[in-house]
């Protein structure tokens, strides 16, 4: 019996993303009395694998093929679920992004397996076994109890602490066969954005809404976003508009990011966008409509103008530094 964990890489690399699942993983597999599995697929370095010991895993189950260098939900899922069969996990635990949300329900047939998507805390009890998630944009929580005899839980970014407890974790290097004829996804060009910090890997988020007036205004907040180390992001009426790229959009359209920090400027917190990233730890809302739903979600707001707000924000950070 074990907790699988699949640990996606990023061109070689593990993220805190990674490390965050592992953590998870360790504890829950406290509560059921068993050990983490990690299982890397890709082209990894070993003193990159190393680094899921750091964080709970026993055992490190490493496959490298050139026809797996690429994710194919189909290909993957039924990779994993030999892998869990195999090692016989009744836990298995990855993220609830892109990658976790195609291969999760495919993960559930194959193996009969419930799904807990976007849990945010450790499950409540293991008998029956009862996790937490939030639901309706974050507004309420469930408690869901699986009842089949392997769980797959999808953890929400940035949902749990990291938790270092280092293992003397042993590296298995299983080599598979790929039947290329199942391998549908074909990759014929990849664009890297360069210079700038992902929104998805942001810790601090600074984005603007309709309440900016204008594109000519957004320099401060920019200004403001780079001070703090963070990324810049937007609502949807925003990058609709013109004002700002649409790969700055947040919200139940756009990205959902769950930064330790987001600043909403000039943002009224319509639903929509609160959906895309009532998972951040923190959020601030600055509006001068002291009404604006997005005080409602802010742990901290700011009634005022942007315009005068921002500039002393920024200044306030720097002398800070």
């Amino acid at each position: 019996m074990s907790v699988l964990v699949y640990t996606e890489n990023w061109e070689g690399k593990f993220k805190k993303l990674t490390f965050e699942l592992l953590s998870y993983a360790s504890e829950v597999a406290k509560m059921i009395n068993t050990s983490v599995t990690a299982l890397s697929i890709g082209n990894v370095e070993e003193h990159e694998l190393n680094k899921l010991g750091d964080y709970g895993a026993g055992k490190i189950i490493y496959i490298d093929n050139e026809l797996l260098r690429t994710l194919d939900s189909q290909v993957y899922s039924g990779l994993i679920s030999d892998i869990a069969l195999k090692e016989n996990a009744t836990v298995i635990v990855i993220s609830n992004n892109n990658t976790g949300k195609a291969i999760a329900p495919r993960l559930s047939v194959r193996l009969k397996a419930g799904v807990g998507s976007g849990v945010t805390r450790l499950p409540l009890k293991t008998d029956p076994f009862t996790v937490y998630k939030k639901t309706y944009s974050g507004n309420a929580f469930a408690h869901v109890v699986i009842k089949s005899d392997i769980k797959i839980l999808t953890l929400a970014q940035n949902s749990f602490e990291l938790l270092k407890t280092p293992n003397n974790a042993s590296i298995e290097k299983r080599d598979i066969t790929v039947d290329d004829s199942m391998v549908k996804t074909n990759v014929r060009d990849i664009k890297k954005q360069a210079g700038k910090l992902l929104l998805t890997d942001a810790e601090i988020v600074v984005s603007g809404g309709r309440g900016m007036k204008s594109p000519d205004n957004w320099p401060p907040l920019v200004e403001l976003a780079e001070a703090l180390g963070g990324a810049t992001a937007c609502s949807r009426p925003v990058s609709d508009e013109g004002w700002r790229p649409h790969e700055e959009h947040t919200g139940q359209t756009g990205k959902i990011i769950a930064p330790n920090l987001y600043i909403a400027v000039g943002i009224s917190g319509a639903t929509q966008h609160l959906a895309g990233v009532s998972g951040s730890k923190y959020i601030v809302g600055i509006n001068n409509d002291k009404d604006a739903p997005i005080f409602e979600a802010a742990q901290y707001g700011i009634v005022g103008d942007a315009m005068k707000i921002l500039p002393k924000l920024v200044e306030a950070v720097k002398n800070r530094k």
